[in-house]
């Protein structure tokens, strides 16, 4: 009896640590996008339909002149490169990159089983 309530300690000590694991940024889903509202923000409401978390990386941008350094700085480093230097993207956990928001939003609908269950329901998600 001893054995197994020690086993049932270590495996639950193991299943918090995944937990937390899997909740940091690390390994939580990023959605890259400027800091207003538009293409990604569809994405951002699938989230919150979803109740999981994720990193939001804003590139922060200037209202005026729409010049955005920290998005320059994610190009030249490659960050968008697969997505042809155009935001939003979205990076999994396993370091997939998926570009175009409509791709992403369908991408997360399904992750989080918003999509439905036959084509006709998927058609009107």
């Amino acid at each position: 009896a001893t054995y197994l309530l020690i086993n049932m300690k270590t495996t639950n000590a193991l299943l918090l640590i995944a937990a937390y694991l899997h909740s940091t940024a690390a390994f939580a889903l990023q959605l890259k996008y400027f800091d207003i509202r538009g293409a990604a923000e569809t994405c951002r409401v699938i989230f919150a339909l979803g109740e999981e978390s994720y990193t939001d990386v804003r590139y922060k941008i200037d209202q005026a002149t729409f010049q955005s350094p920290e998005f320059n700085e994610a190009k030249e480093n490659g960050d968008l490169k697969l997505n042809l230097n155009r935001a939003p993207v979205l990076v999994t956990p396993e370091g997939k990159t998926i570009g175009q928001s409509k791709a992403i939003e369908r991408y997360l609908a399904r992750r989080f089983g918003l999509m439905g269950k036959t084509p006709e329901e998927e058609a009107t998600f």
